[in-house]
Protein backbone atom coordinates (compact mmCIF):
# COMPACT_ATOMS: atom_id res chain seq x y z
CA UNK A 1 0.00 0.00 0.00
CA UNK A 2 1.22 3.54 -0.68
CA UNK A 3 -0.07 7.02 0.93
CA UNK A 4 0.30 8.98 -2.22
CA UNK A 5 -0.62 12.54 -0.37
CA UNK A 6 0.96 12.63 3.62
CA UNK A 7 1.94 15.66 5.25
CA UNK A 8 3.95 13.18 7.66
CA UNK A 9 6.27 15.73 8.23
CA UNK A 10 4.36 18.80 9.45
CA UNK A 11 4.92 19.63 13.55
CA UNK A 12 1.58 18.11 14.40
CA UNK A 13 3.53 14.85 15.02
CA UNK A 14 6.09 16.32 16.83
CA UNK A 15 6.59 15.12 20.20
CA UNK A 16 7.57 18.05 22.07
CA UNK A 17 9.72 21.20 20.68
CA UNK A 18 11.00 21.22 17.03
CA UNK A 19 12.31 17.87 16.29
CA UNK A 20 10.82 15.03 14.00
CA UNK A 21 11.74 11.69 16.01
CA UNK A 22 7.45 11.69 16.24
CA UNK A 23 7.57 12.14 12.30
CA UNK A 24 9.62 9.28 12.28
CA UNK A 25 7.80 7.16 14.97
CA UNK A 26 4.49 8.04 12.77
CA UNK A 27 6.39 6.78 9.84
CA UNK A 28 7.07 3.60 11.63
CA UNK A 29 4.04 3.10 12.49
CA UNK A 30 2.53 3.04 8.93
CA UNK A 31 5.33 0.57 7.52
CA UNK A 32 4.16 -1.67 10.56
CA UNK A 33 0.55 -1.55 9.52
CA UNK A 34 1.65 -2.52 5.99
CA UNK A 35 2.30 0.55 4.22
CA UNK A 36 5.47 0.91 1.92
CA UNK A 37 5.65 4.22 0.68
CA UNK A 38 4.92 7.76 1.87
CA UNK A 39 4.65 10.56 -0.85
CA UNK A 40 5.14 14.13 1.45
CA UNK A 41 3.94 17.17 -1.05
CA UNK A 42 5.55 20.44 -0.27
CA UNK A 43 3.14 23.73 0.54
CA UNK A 44 4.95 26.36 0.93
CA UNK A 45 8.51 27.71 1.63
CA UNK A 46 8.68 26.57 5.74
CA UNK A 47 7.56 23.28 4.87
CA UNK A 48 10.79 22.51 2.45
CA UNK A 49 13.59 21.90 5.07
CA UNK A 50 10.82 19.63 7.00
CA UNK A 51 10.44 17.49 4.10
CA UNK A 52 13.99 17.25 3.39
CA UNK A 53 15.05 16.14 6.63
CA UNK A 54 12.15 13.35 7.24
CA UNK A 55 13.49 11.66 3.97
CA UNK A 56 16.94 11.79 4.99
CA UNK A 57 15.84 9.95 8.31
CA UNK A 58 13.65 7.74 5.81
CA UNK A 59 15.00 7.88 2.65
CA UNK A 60 13.41 4.03 2.05
CA UNK A 61 9.80 4.29 2.50
CA UNK A 62 9.31 8.46 1.64
CA UNK A 63 9.83 10.32 -1.87
CA UNK A 64 9.36 13.77 -1.95
CA UNK A 65 6.98 16.55 -4.69
CA UNK A 66 7.91 19.96 -4.24
CA UNK A 67 5.24 22.78 -5.45
CA UNK A 68 3.74 26.07 -4.00
CA UNK A 69 0.11 25.94 -2.54
CA UNK A 70 -2.43 27.80 -4.03
CA UNK A 71 -3.50 30.00 -0.95
CA UNK A 72 0.39 30.17 -0.15
CA UNK A 73 1.22 32.76 -3.20
CA UNK A 74 2.41 35.45 -0.66
CA UNK A 75 2.46 39.22 -2.11
CA UNK A 76 4.50 38.25 -5.57
CA UNK A 77 3.53 34.69 -6.47
CA UNK A 78 6.53 34.57 -8.69
CA UNK A 79 9.39 35.57 -5.90
CA UNK A 80 7.50 33.07 -3.20
CA UNK A 81 7.77 30.50 -6.64
CA UNK A 82 11.35 31.07 -7.53
CA UNK A 83 13.44 29.13 -4.37
CA UNK A 84 10.77 26.14 -5.13
CA UNK A 85 11.37 26.35 -8.61
CA UNK A 86 15.41 26.16 -7.78
CA UNK A 87 14.17 23.13 -5.38
CA UNK A 88 12.86 20.96 -8.32
CA UNK A 89 15.92 21.31 -11.04
CA UNK A 90 17.99 20.38 -8.23
CA UNK A 91 16.45 16.79 -8.81
CA UNK A 92 15.06 13.92 -6.09
CA UNK A 93 11.44 14.68 -6.63
CA UNK A 94 8.96 12.44 -7.47
CA UNK A 95 6.12 14.96 -8.35
CA UNK A 96 5.34 18.59 -8.30
CA UNK A 97 2.98 19.38 -5.69
CA UNK A 98 0.65 20.30 -4.27
CA UNK A 99 -0.39 22.62 -6.64
CA UNK A 100 -3.77 24.29 -8.22
CA UNK A 101 -6.64 26.25 -7.38
CA UNK A 102 -8.42 26.70 -4.19
CA UNK A 103 -11.13 28.88 -3.84
CA UNK A 104 -13.01 27.85 -0.70
CA UNK A 105 -11.33 30.28 1.70
CA UNK A 106 -10.62 33.06 -0.59
CA UNK A 107 -11.81 33.42 -4.30
CA UNK A 108 -10.45 37.23 -4.88
CA UNK A 109 -7.14 35.63 -5.97
CA UNK A 110 -8.31 32.57 -8.68
CA UNK A 111 -6.22 34.61 -11.89
CA UNK A 112 -3.00 34.82 -9.64
CA UNK A 113 -3.82 31.45 -8.72
CA UNK A 114 -4.25 30.27 -12.27
CA UNK A 115 -1.02 32.09 -13.50
CA UNK A 116 1.02 30.27 -10.79
CA UNK A 117 -1.00 26.79 -11.46
CA UNK A 118 -0.16 27.63 -15.29
CA UNK A 119 3.39 27.82 -14.93
CA UNK A 120 3.69 24.96 -12.31
CA UNK A 121 2.43 22.85 -14.94
CA UNK A 122 4.62 24.36 -17.24
CA UNK A 123 7.65 23.02 -14.86
CA UNK A 124 6.64 19.57 -14.48
CA UNK A 125 6.66 19.06 -18.50
CA UNK A 126 9.86 20.31 -18.74
CA UNK A 127 11.23 18.10 -16.17
CA UNK A 128 8.76 15.22 -17.06
CA UNK A 129 7.26 15.31 -13.81
CA UNK A 130 3.76 14.12 -13.00
CA UNK A 131 1.51 16.50 -11.15
CA UNK A 132 -0.22 16.46 -7.71
CA UNK A 133 -3.34 18.67 -7.87
CA UNK A 134 -5.12 20.51 -5.48
CA UNK A 135 -8.72 21.50 -6.64
CA UNK A 136 -10.56 23.28 -3.89
CA UNK A 137 -14.05 24.89 -5.18
CA UNK A 138 -12.15 25.61 -8.44
CA UNK A 139 -13.04 22.45 -10.95
CA UNK A 140 -13.90 24.98 -13.45
CA UNK A 141 -10.58 27.04 -13.01
CA UNK A 142 -8.24 24.04 -12.67
CA UNK A 143 -10.09 22.45 -15.70
CA UNK A 144 -9.38 25.97 -17.78
CA UNK A 145 -5.61 26.00 -16.80
CA UNK A 146 -5.04 22.35 -18.08
CA UNK A 147 -6.75 22.90 -21.59
CA UNK A 148 -3.12 24.28 -21.91
CA UNK A 149 -1.40 21.26 -20.71
CA UNK A 150 -3.00 18.40 -22.70
CA UNK A 151 -0.52 16.49 -22.33
CA UNK A 152 0.16 16.92 -18.10
CA UNK A 153 0.23 13.55 -15.86
CA UNK A 154 -1.58 14.13 -12.64
CA UNK A 155 -3.74 13.34 -9.31
CA UNK A 156 -6.57 14.79 -8.45
CA UNK A 157 -5.89 14.84 -4.61
CA UNK A 158 -8.51 14.20 -1.91
CA UNK A 159 -11.16 13.79 -4.29
CA UNK A 160 -14.49 14.08 -3.40
CA UNK A 161 -16.80 15.10 -6.52
CA UNK A 162 -19.92 13.82 -8.09
CA UNK A 163 -19.80 11.21 -10.89
CA UNK A 164 -20.56 14.00 -13.02
CA UNK A 165 -17.20 15.81 -11.85
CA UNK A 166 -15.59 12.79 -12.31
CA UNK A 167 -16.74 12.63 -16.21
CA UNK A 168 -15.47 16.21 -16.54
CA UNK A 169 -12.24 15.54 -15.47
CA UNK A 170 -11.32 12.20 -17.55
CA UNK A 171 -12.99 14.04 -20.85
CA UNK A 172 -10.17 16.61 -20.13
CA UNK A 173 -7.17 14.09 -19.55
CA UNK A 174 -6.16 10.97 -18.28
CA UNK A 175 -6.34 11.46 -14.71
CA UNK A 176 -5.82 9.99 -11.30
CA UNK A 177 -8.18 10.38 -8.07
CA UNK A 178 -6.87 10.89 -4.66
CA UNK A 179 -9.17 8.65 -2.37
CA UNK A 180 -8.93 9.51 1.34
CA UNK A 181 -10.79 9.52 4.54
CA UNK A 182 -13.63 11.09 3.43
CA UNK A 183 -14.28 8.00 1.41
CA UNK A 184 -15.03 6.63 5.20
CA UNK A 185 -17.55 9.52 6.15
CA UNK A 186 -21.21 8.68 6.77
CA UNK A 187 -22.59 11.63 5.13
CA UNK A 188 -19.78 11.10 2.13
CA UNK A 189 -21.63 9.66 -1.41
CA UNK A 190 -17.96 9.44 -2.58
CA UNK A 191 -18.44 5.56 -2.08
CA UNK A 192 -21.54 5.68 -4.95
CA UNK A 193 -19.08 7.62 -7.04
CA UNK A 194 -16.17 4.89 -6.94
CA UNK A 195 -17.46 2.53 -10.07
CA UNK A 196 -17.66 5.80 -12.28
CA UNK A 197 -13.32 6.12 -11.50
CA UNK A 198 -11.46 3.30 -13.70
CA UNK A 199 -9.91 1.29 -11.18
CA UNK A 200 -6.38 2.07 -12.85
CA UNK A 201 -6.65 5.55 -12.08
CA UNK A 202 -7.28 5.51 -8.39
CA UNK A 203 -4.74 6.05 -5.81
CA UNK A 204 -4.89 6.19 -2.12
CA UNK A 205 -3.92 8.88 0.28
CA UNK A 206 -4.34 10.19 4.09
CA UNK A 207 -3.87 14.26 3.96
CA UNK A 208 -2.85 13.31 7.14
CA UNK A 209 -2.79 14.93 9.72
CA UNK A 210 -6.24 16.42 8.50
CA UNK A 211 -9.27 13.95 7.09
CA UNK A 212 -8.78 11.17 9.85
CA UNK A 213 -10.88 8.15 8.53
CA UNK A 214 -13.89 6.78 10.53
CA UNK A 215 -13.69 5.53 13.40
CA UNK A 216 -10.63 8.07 14.32
CA UNK A 217 -12.49 11.25 12.45
CA UNK A 218 -11.91 14.57 14.32
CA UNK A 219 -8.57 13.21 15.64
CA UNK A 220 -5.11 13.45 14.13
CA UNK A 221 -4.50 11.43 10.84
CA UNK A 222 -1.42 9.63 9.44
CA UNK A 223 -0.25 7.01 7.45
CA UNK A 224 -0.81 3.74 9.32
CA UNK A 225 -4.85 4.18 8.65
CA UNK A 226 -4.64 3.58 4.99
CA UNK A 227 -5.72 -0.01 5.30
CA UNK A 228 -8.86 1.35 6.60
CA UNK A 229 -9.14 3.40 3.37
CA UNK A 230 -8.52 0.62 1.11
CA UNK A 231 -10.94 -1.44 3.16
CA UNK A 232 -13.74 1.02 2.47
CA UNK A 233 -12.67 1.25 -1.21
CA UNK A 234 -12.56 -2.82 -1.34
CA UNK A 235 -16.13 -2.53 0.06
CA UNK A 236 -17.53 0.43 -2.57
CA UNK A 237 -16.42 -1.84 -5.42
CA UNK A 238 -16.75 -5.25 -4.46
CA UNK A 239 -13.40 -6.45 -4.52
CA UNK A 240 -10.51 -7.31 -1.61
CA UNK A 241 -8.71 -5.21 0.45
CA UNK A 242 -5.84 -6.90 -0.76
CA UNK A 243 -6.50 -6.88 -4.42
CA UNK A 244 -7.70 -2.64 -3.76
CA UNK A 245 -4.19 -3.03 -2.15
CA UNK A 246 -2.22 -4.57 -5.04
CA UNK A 247 -4.08 -2.15 -7.80
CA UNK A 248 -3.65 1.37 -5.65
CA UNK A 249 -0.32 0.26 -5.10
CA UNK A 250 0.29 -0.42 -8.97
CA UNK A 251 -1.36 3.00 -10.16
CA UNK A 252 1.21 4.88 -7.27
CA UNK A 253 3.96 3.27 -9.04
CA UNK A 254 3.01 3.94 -12.80
CA UNK A 255 2.24 7.55 -11.99
CA UNK A 256 5.12 8.67 -9.99
CA UNK A 257 7.45 6.44 -11.33
CA UNK A 258 8.43 4.91 -7.69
Amino acid sequence: MIDTHTHIYDKAFHNSGADAAGCCEAVDRAVAAGVDMMIMPNVDLDSMAPIKELHKMRPDVTAMAMGLYPTELGEDWRSTLAPIEAELRSGGYCAVGEVGIDLYWDNTRGREQAMAFDAQLGLARELGLPVIIHCREGLDLTLEVLQGHKDTRAVFHSFGGTTADVERILQAGDFYFGINGIVTFKNSTLRSVLPAIPTDRILTETDSPYLAPVPYRGKRNESSYIPLIVATIADSLGKSPAEVGLITTANAKTLFAL
